[in-house]
């Protein structure tokens, strides 16, 4: 604060002081104060951030994300943004360190005032910071993973969910193995924290307790899965499920290929972009590693020709700065388009409590193969999802979609959400 300002609120407050004295006798109510508007918006303008890796050992694949969500965000503010104001969106690099995820948030909510944090990424990392931002009455939402500890409400009502969880991507896989390999051994690899934990208990679900016949974890700190590659071997897996970041799944296969070793592989969305998995394996032989890889998905898929993936190319095409278009800038794309759907929602002048009302209403439409799941009660956005299969370096849905409901896997009806006013809200 300057000295001159300070100087002005001394004479003010002198000058109120006098009045009070003069007018002692009387009782002329003061007029009540304007209210402030939010941290983050102004009459032009909506701020809000993201933490995510644009370095280190979830970089690849992931860095895009924010890009994709940047290029809409610039698609939609080239139409007018949203209730006239455009948005403005800072994007921090983590690492995929936890203690960075802490400094870089701090950042963002104390030195440059956001609205609200959209899309931090990562289990480990977004668990760093949910307690601080609920704690300062930060909107967190649609964060970039499918852990369920995004979905408590009582504990955590600022933040919410994206990803379909974790548990429901284990016992999609591990259903749809048995359905379509009956007596195979089915095992598991997993990351060390939440997501492992998750998609082991997601998998239980489908095949009972004792259902997998193996199951080994990793930690992104040791790049060399050799051992757990040589485990899987060994015990006999036929059919291997996959709770791992883009950069381990192919560093599984890899590996296991270079055991000569090739099972069949069911992964989690979070590692299972086509584009990304070749990126890494290299153009000689990722398609061949690839060809019959199975996923998860709940978004518009990449080999599809749906009109979300048309408009979504033709967006990374004008405002993406060359980048490359893959399942991760679906991704992005989509989580920018449902903040700007929520965004519409709260109001001419939102606040932070408009804005999580419009998240809780039930009103959002998004844009998955199924509705979204958000209420006062529900935190989680996708319950359920669809089973895509690589073909020919073509990645698309090919089986059925599952949700979990009152603890058990079942089969449901995909719907997915059509395209409405060029993928402006309000348009």
């Amino acid at each position: 604060m300057s000295q001159q300002h300070t100087i002005r609120r001394i004479v003010a407050a002198v000058g109120a002081g006098a009045v009070v004295v003069a007018l002692a006798g009387c009782s002329t109510p003061a007029a009540p104060a304007a209210e402030e508007p939010p941290p983050g918006v102004t009459d032009d303008t909506v701020t809000i951030g993201t933490h995510t890796p644009l370095t280190g050992p979830a970089a690849a694949g992931y860095s895009s994300i924010s890009a994709a969500a940047s290029a809409y965000f610039a698609y939609l503010n080239d139409k007018g943004g949203v209730h006239g104001r455009s948005i403005e969106y800072i994007v921090k690099d983590d690492g995929y360190n936890p203690a960075n995820t802490l400094t870089v948030v701090r950042e963002l909510v104390q030195e440059d005032d956001v609205f609200a944090i959209l899309n931090g990424l990562g289990t480990p990392t977004h668990t760093a910071v949910l307690d601080f931002l609920n704690e300062n009455k930060v909107p967190d939402l649609f964060v970039a993973s499918g852990s369920t500890s995004w979905n408590q409400p009582e504990e955590y009502p600022y933040t919410f969910g994206f990803n379909a969880d974790y548990v429901v991507e284990g016992a999609a896989l591990a259903a749809h193995a048995k359905a379509e390999h009956p007596g195979k051994a089915v095992c598991l690899l997993g990351q060390d924290d939440d997501f492992g934990d998750e998609m082991i208990e997601g998998a239980e679900l489908a095949l009972g307790a004792d259902g997998l016949a193996h199951i080994e974890r990793y930690s992104t700190s040791n790049q060399d899965v050799t051992a757990q590659i040589g485990a899987l071997k060994a015990a006999g897996c036929e059919i291997n499920i996959l709770a791992t970041i883009n950069g381990f799944t192919a560093l599984a296969l890899g590996t296991a290929a270079q055991l000569g070793w090739f099972p069949q592989w069911f992964s989690s969305s979070s590692g299972a972009d086509y584009p990304t998995l070749v990126g890494y394996l290299g153009e000689e032989v990722g398609p061949q590693l690839l060809q019959g890889f199975t996923g998860t998905n709940y978004l518009p898929a990449l080999g599809g020709d749906d009109e979300w993936v048309t408009l979504f190319r033709a967006i990374n095409d004008e405002y993406g700065e060359g980048a490359a278009f893959d399942g991760n800038t679906i991704y992005g794309m989509s989580v920018a388009h449902l903040f700007a759907e929520a965004l519409y929602a709260a109001g001419e002048d939102p606040t932070r409590e408009s804005l999580l009302d419009a998240v809780t209403s039930g009103d959002l439409a998004g844009n998955g193969i199924l509705p979204l799941s958000f209420s006062a009660d529900s935190h989680a956005a996708y319950t359920g999802v669809g089973i895509t299969v690589v073909d020919q370096g073509v990645q698309d849905y090919t089986g059925p979609t599952y949700a979990v409901e009152d603890g058990a896997v079942v089969e449901v009806e995909p719907a997915p959400v059509p395209l409405e006013g060029e993928g402006v809200p309000g348009a």
